[in-house]
C-alpha cells in the first residue's frame, strides 16, 4: 500500500505540472483521477491531511455554494481548510483536492450524490450535509431512488458519521428514516407564501405510496408535509429558520435552535438562499465556527465561480448563475422576474454528458412567469439553444438565438443603459459563459467603449411589452382568419364546444417534461383561433371521456405508474370504448405500454387496457437511452425525440408502428425490431420523449386533425401556422443525429 501511494502522488504531482504549466489548464480532476488509478484508496491514504473533521454536501441544487460558504466561515475562524472549491465533485476531484493540499484541520467537500459512496468510506467524514434532491438528469442518474438508496448505503458505511439533511424535503427526511446514521435536521418553520411552480418531484409517501398532504409549501416539494395513510412526515428541525425577511439589500432570518436563536443577514434574494444559509448555519454550529465568523463569511462571500456571481460588465449589471434542472431554473426564473428595473435574460443549455443528453426538462420549467414582465429581452443559446428557443415560443416569449456570452452584450448594447443583464446556464456551459463575461469584465475602459460604440446601432433584440389594443385586436384578427380557414361546420362544432383535451394523471405522470405536449396542443390550436380547454384529471378523479376529443397518457417512476395504473385500468371499459370510437389517444412511455395487453411495472408483468396489439417484457439488458429519429407514415419531416425506458414492446405482425428509427444510436421500441411505437386507429403510443409533439409539429397537428374529424365526420385540413423556430429545432438534431 505504500508504494502504490508512493506512485500515486508522483503521478499526481507529474500531471498537475503538466496541466498547469504546459497547457495551462486547471488541475481539478485529472490529477485525482490518475491517482485514483495507482492507488484506489488515495483518498484515504491521504485523510491524514485532516486533523480535526471533515464535512461532506451532498444533493442537487446548491453544493458549491454551501461548500465554499462553510469552509469559508472556518477559515474566518482561523481554521486551515481543504476544500474543491471549483465544484469538482466526484472522488478525483476529492483526491485531487487532498493531493494537493497541506496538512489542514478540517476538510469541506462538496460530492455529486452518487459518487458520496466512493468519498465517504474513505474519508468517515464526521457530517454528512444534506440539501435537497430534485429530478436530475435522469438518463444519466435515474430516477430518485436510485440516488436515495446511494446515499442510505454510503451512510452505512460510515456509522459515525451525522446526517445534517433538509427536513422539509420529503426525499431527504426518507433517508434520515432510513440510514442508521444520528440525524440533524434543519428546516423553515412558517409559511414564506411564494407562488407554486407546475411540477414537484414529489408527491407520494416512498414509506406506503400514499399521498402527501401540505400545511404549507415553500418550493417543489419543499414544505411541512404529512402523509394520508401512515406516520411519515416531517420531523421537528433541529435548526428552523423564522421571521424571514425578504428586503431591498437581500434577505434576513432568525434561527431557533431549542432555547438558543441567531440570526442570518445576507445580500441574496431568493427562497432556495434561505435553505442554503440554514444549512450552512446548521453545519457551522456543528462544528464549533463562531456565529460572527460566520456572519463576516456570508458578508464577505464573493463567488467567482459563475454561481450567484455578480460583476460590472461594459458598463451593465450582470448576475451570472449554475441551473441545471426544472427546480433551480424555477428559482432563478424568480430572481428575475422579482428583479426590480428593466432587464434582459440569457439561457444558455448544452446537452453534454455532464449535463445529460435528454433536455425534455425544459418543459417543466415555469418560462410563463417571465412573459408577465414588461421590456424584457431574452436570448436563448448553447448547444441546445434552438430546443430552448422553441420552449420559450410556447411560453409566449420570442427569444433572440446567440451562439455566446459576447453576442448577448453586443444586443444588450442597442438597449438603454438602465437594463441589467441576467445569465443563466446549465452545467458544461457555465464556464464558456463566465470565462467571456470575466473576460469582457476585464476589458480597459478605453476596449470596453469600443465594444459598446460598435455593437450600437445593431438590430435591438425584441422587447416584452404589454400588447396595444391594435396590437390585440390584430392578433385577434389574425387568428380569426385562420379560424375561417376550418370547414364551416368544424367551426360550428368548435364554437358550441371548445376542443378538450384531457391530461391523465398530471400529479403522477410527468416524469421527462411529458406535460409539454398538452402545451403544444394548446397552443397550435389557440393560435389558429381554436377555442379549447384542457381538463386535468388528477388522481382520485373520475372523467367522462364522452366529451373528450384528445386524451393524454404520460409516464411516471414506478410508485407513482402503480397508482395511476389501478385507476387506468379500472376504467379500462370506458377508455376501450373510446378508442374503439376512433377517439383520440396519445401515450408516451408507460402510458404507450399500458395500451398493450401485458406490460412492466418494476418486475411486475402487469394486464393492460388491451387497446393495441403489444406486449412488454422485461429485458436482462441496459436501459435504453439516446436520441432517436424516426420516419413515420404520418409526418413529412423526420420525427424527432429522447427514450429512455428499460422494457421491450413487441408488435403483433399486424400492428402498425409509428415510425422506423433511422439513426444509429436510437433502438425504439425494442434491441432488434428497429421501429417505435404503435399506431391503432387514432390512438399514437411511443417511447418518445422530448417532449414528443415539441419539434414535431406535425404530429401536434395530426392528433387535433383528427380529433376534429371525429367531430365532423370527413377530412379536415387545418389553416398553416409558422413553424420557423419548431422545423430548425428539429432540423439541428435530424441533422446531428443522422
Amino acid at each position: 500500500m505504500g508504494l502504490r501511494k508512493l506512485a500515486a502522488q508522483a503521478v499526481s504531482a507529474g500531471s498537475t505540472a503538466v496541466l498547469k504549466h504546459v497547457f495551462h489548464r486547471p488541475a481539478a480532476n485529472f490529477p485525482g483521477k490518475v491517482a485514483l488509478y495507482v492507488d484506489p484508496a488515495i483518498i484515504g491514504d491521504m485523510a491524514y491531511k485532516i486533523q480535526k473533521g471533515s464535512v461532506i454536501v451532498v444533493g442537487t441544487n446548491g453544493k458549491t455554494t454551501v461548500t465554499n460558504m462553510l469552509a469559508d466561515a472556518l477559515e474566518a475562524a482561523g481554521q486551515r481548510v481543504i476544500c474543491n472549491r471549483t465544484g469538482a465533485n466526484l472522488d478525483s476531484g476529492v483526491a485531487t483536492s487532498l493531493l494537493h493540499a497541506d496538512v489542514s484541520d478540517w476538510g469541506i467537500f462538496e460530492s455529486d450524490e452518487l459518487w458520496m459512496a466512493k468519498i465517504l468510506p474513505f474519508l468517515k467524514s464526521d457530517y454528512v450535509v444534506l440539501l435537497n434532491l430534485f429530478r436530475d438528469q435522469l438518463d444519466r442518474v435515474g430516477e430518485i431512488d436510485k440516488v436515495q438508496d446511494s446515499i442510505v448505503n454510503a451512510l452505512a458505511s460510515s456509522p459515525s458519521t451525522v446526517l445534517i439533511y433538509n427536513a422539509d424535503d420529503p426525499l431527504c427526511t426518507a433517508i434520515a428514516d432510513k440510514a442508521p446514521n444520528k440525524t440533524i435536521p434543519f428546516g423553515i418553520t412558517e409559511d414564506m407564501h411564494l407562488p407554486q411552480n407546475t411540477v414537484a418531484d414529489a408527491q407520494m409517501c416512498q414509506m406506503c405510496s400514499g399521498m402527501l398532504n401540505y400545511e404549507f409549501r415553500q418550493y417543489g416539494q419543499l414544505g411541512d408535509f404529512h402523509c394520508t395513510e401512515c406516520d411519515f412526515g416531517r420531523h421537528a428541525p433541529a435548526y428552523g429558520a423564522c421571521d424571514i425577511a425578504f428586503t431591498g439589500d437581500g434577505l434576513r432570518f432568525n434561527v431557533v435552535n431549542g432555547c438558543a436563536t441567531g440570526q442570518v443577514t445576507a445580500p441574496y434574494q431568493g427562497a432556495y438562499m434561505v435553505y442554503n444559509l440554514l444549512a450552512v448555519y446548521t453545519a457551522a454550529m456543528q462544528v464549533g465556527c463562531p456565529a460572527d465568523k460566520l456572519q463576516n463569511a456570508i458578508d464577505a462571500f464573493a463567488p467567482d465561480n459563475g454561481r450567484l456571481q455578480h460583476m460590472t460588465v461594459r458598463g451593465r449589471k450582470v448576475l451570472l448563475n449554475l441551473a441545471k434542472n426544472p427546480t433551480g431554473f424555477n428559482q432563478n426564473m424568480k430572481l428575475v422576474v422579482q428583479g426590480e428595473g428593466r432587464k434582459a435574460a440569457a439561457f444558455f443549455i448544452n446537452d453534454k454528458e455532464a449535463d445529460g443528453r435528454d433536455i425534455s426538462w425544459i418543459w417543466d420549467v415555469d418560462f410563463e412567469e417571465l412573459a408577465q414582465s414588461d421590456d424584457l429581452v431574452v436570448f436563448a443559446g448553447g448547444i441546445r439553444g434552438n430546443d430552448l428557443q422553441m420552449r420559450l415560443k410556447h411560453a409566449g416569449i420570442t427569444a433572440t438565438l446567440v451562439q455566446t456570452a459576447d453576442d448577448v452584450m453586443n444586443a444588450v448594447a442597442t438597449l438603454p443603459e438602465d437594463y441589467q443583464v441576467y445569465v443563466i446556464a446549465n452545467y458544461t456551459a457555465l464556464p464558456a459563459v463566465h470565462s467571456a463575461l470575466e473576460r469582457m469584465r476585464d476589458e480597459s475602459a478605453e476596449e470596453s467603449q469600443a465594444a459598446v460604440e460598435a455593437a450600437r446601432g445593431g438590430a435591438v433584440p425584441p422587447l416584452s411589452k404589454p400588447q396595444t389594443p391594435d396590437e390585440l385586436q390584430k392578433q385577434a384578427a389574425d387568428q380569426a382568419e385562420l379560424f375561417g380557414q376550418l370547414p364551416e361546420d368544424a367551426r360550428e362544432s368548435l364554437q358550441e364546444r371548445p376542443l378538450r383535451i384531457v391530461h391523465m394523471f398530471p400529479d403522477l405522470l410527468n416524469l421527462y417534461g411529458d406535460g409539454g405536449n398538452i402545451k403544444v396542443l394548446r397552443n397550435r390550436c389557440a393560435w389558429r383561433g381554436m377555442p379549447v380547454e384542457v381538463q386535468a384529471v388528477t388522481h382520485g378523479m373520475s372523467v367522462n371521456l364522452a366529451e373528450a376529443d384528445i386524451v393524454f397518457l404520460g409516464g411516471g417512476p414506478d410508485r407513482e405508474q402503480r397508482l395511476a395504473s389501478e385507476q387506468l385500468l379500472a376504467m379500462g371499459d370506458d377508455l376501450r370504448a373510446y378508442a374503439a370510437d376512433d377517439g383520440v389517444i396519445l401515450a408516451i412511455c408507460g402510458g404507450f405500454q399500458i395500451l398493450g395487453r401485458k406490460w412492466l411495472l418494476a418486475d411486475e408483468v402487469m394486464e393492460g387496457l388491451a387497446i393495441a396489439d403489444i406486449e412488454t417484457r422485461r429485458s436482462d439488458g441496459d436501459r435504453i437511452i439516446d436520441n432517436v429519429v424516426l420516419n413515420s407514415h404520418l409526418t413529412r419531416r423526420p420525427v424527432v425525440g429522447y427514450e429512455n425506458h428499460a422494457g421491450r414492446t413487441f408488435l403483433d405482425a399486424s400492428a402498425m408502428p409509428l415510425g422506423k428509427v433511422v439513426n444509429s444510436a436510437g433502438k425504439g421500441n425494442n434491441d432488434d425490431d428497429g421501429i417505435d411505437g404503435v399506431v391503432v386507429n387514432n390512438v399514437i403510443g411511443t417511447y418518445l420523449h422530448g417532449p414528443a409533439l415539441g419539434k414535431n409539429p406535425e404530429l401536434a397537428d395530426v392528433l387535433i386533425a383528427k380529433a376534429l374529424e371525429r367531430r365532423v365526420g370527413h377530412e379536415v385540413a387545418l389553416p398553416a401556422l409558422d413553424d420557423a423556430v419548431e422545423i430548425a429545432a428539429n432540423e439541428y438534431m435530424v441533422k446531428r443525429l443522422k
